[in-house]
């Protein structure tokens, strides 16, 4: 089953992550608000709940910590004051390059040519996409399962 192998390859990905930031304290949700920050510098929360497909429930405590630790900064919107909006600190941005090697570690990790991991990574954005937008069909599966 696909969901197997999914799940494997994930934990075993998460797994290296968290080895790579453990030096830097960082966990791996953590590191992908960084990142996607390094890419945008400032986020409204929701947006970065968006990105990364987590709830808020996840994200606000994500943001905490990483606020505590002076890798970022909320703020008020000033156009929406119901919005929060995430920045990255000096000390955030600074982070950019003292990771800038953990993609490619965990490239080399996989093992996989640049072709393979290109595939890879188009099936799996295919998969997420397919998967998220397609509807339940239990009942269907169990009319033909029970017959």
């Amino acid at each position: 089953m696909v969901c197997f192998a999914l799940y494997a390859a994930a934990r075993a990905t998460n797994r290296h992550y968290v080895a790579l930031l453990k030096p830097w304290g960082l966990t791996y949700p953590q590191y992908l608000v960084l990142v996607l920050l390094w890419s945008h510098r400032s986020l409204a929360v929701k947006d970065v709940a968006g990105h990364l497909k987590l709830d808020s429930g996840t994200t606000s405590p994500l943001i905490r910590r990483l606020e505590a630790r002076g890798f970022l900064i909320r703020e008020r919107s000033t156009d929406d004051e119901r919005a929060v909006i995430v920045s990255l600190t000096e000390a955030g941005s600074a982070l950019r390059e003292e990771l800038a090697h953990i993609p490619g570690c965990v490239a080399a990790a996989t093992q996989l040519s640049l072709a393979d991991g290109k595939s890879a990574l188009s099936l799996l954005h295919d998969v997420a996409f397919n998967l998220s937008s397609a509807p339940a069909q239990v009942g269907h599966f169990q009319e033909r399962h029970n017959k």
